[in-house]
């Protein structure tokens, strides 16, 4: 019990120190931190044994460490260079709760009405993009295409995979490893506008493109 308690106190010690980390840091720290709790647990519940209690604790903190994904300077690094490549284009592009970089690109920079191919406009937006993710082994990347509610979904279902893999057929041909790739299509079921009007629709056409960085193994 008294193990449980110095895991605790120290867990406390990582986490209040959190307010002078980089965001790496936090992430790390604060996943170490819970796990080590957790690990602290196991070993309490085999009767004490210290060995078992190291060991889970060890366990524990790395499983904390490893959760989810990492902001990374890279990371940081990337975004920082995404903002500046789509300023001014209507592009918004933030850090996720889950600690994934996202883009979220609208119908006048990516793709005409109808189609999947990829607009001029879009180009050096996914050419800045592709140059960050060769530079990372450990990303993974989701793209999703969406449609507004014009037409049916045997229509636009099909259309929003399509322009996910035009995206993604157009990153790998400038080296973004196919394998870290997924793409998803949403068709018409998640606006983010009022389908009524010519403007909502407009923001409903998009592509979202998600990066997350991997814990090295």
């Amino acid at each position: 019990m008294k193990k449980f308690v110095l895991a605790t106190s120290a867990a406390a010690i990582v986490l209040s120190g959190c307010a002078d980390m980089s965001q790496t840091q936090k992430t790390t720290g604060i996943g170490a931190g819970v796990g080590a709790l957790a690990g602290a647990a196991i070993g309490s519940a085999t009767g004490g044994n210290r060995s078992a209690i190291g060991t889970g604790a060890a366990v524990g903190a790395l499983a904390g460490a490893a959760g989810g994904y990492l902001w990374s300077q890279r990371m940081e690094n990337q975004k920082k260079q995404m903002e500046a490549a789509t300023r001014g284009t209507g592009v918004a592009v933030t850090q996720t709760a889950n600690n994934e970089l996202k883009l979220a690109i609208p119908s006048d920079i990516s793709f005409d009405t109808g189609r999947s191919a990829i607009k001029p406009n879009f180009s050096p937006i996914l050419d800045q993009f592709a140059s960050g993710l060769r530079n990372n082994p450990n990303a993974d990347v989701r793209i999703i295409g969406h449609t507004d509610n014009t037409g049916t979904d045997a229509i636009n279902n099909p259309l929003s995979i399509e322009r996910a893999a035009s995206t993604r057929d157009y990153l790998v041909a400038r080296g973004v490893p196919a394998a870290s790739i997924r793409i998803e299509g949403r068709g018409s079921r998640e606006p983010i506008a009022d389908n009524s009007t010519a403007a909502g629709r407009g923001q409903n056409r998009r592509v979202e493109i998600y990066v997350g960085e991997r814990p090295q193994g």
